[in-house]
């Protein structure tokens, strides 16, 4: 299965409580925070959700 880094690029204020909770969801904690997901289709759907706020981008296997 694939892997993506997810980054937390933009901030939430005056932004939806759903997309709060779905960044939190994701594990970031503060803005710049990076997390390495295995790409699921629920993690696919999260960082549809806010995909304004986050930066995704592969995890190359070696």
């Amino acid at each position: 299965m694939a892997r993506v880094r997810v980054t937390w690029v933009r901030s939430t204020i005056n932004r939806s409580s759903r997309h709060e909770r779905t960044i939190r969801a994701l594990g970031l904690k503060r803005l710049q925070h990076t997390v390495e997901h295995e790409l699921t289709p629920q993690i696919q759907g999260m960082i549809n959700q806010v995909n304004y706020l986050v930066s995704v981008e592969p995890v190359r296997e070696s």
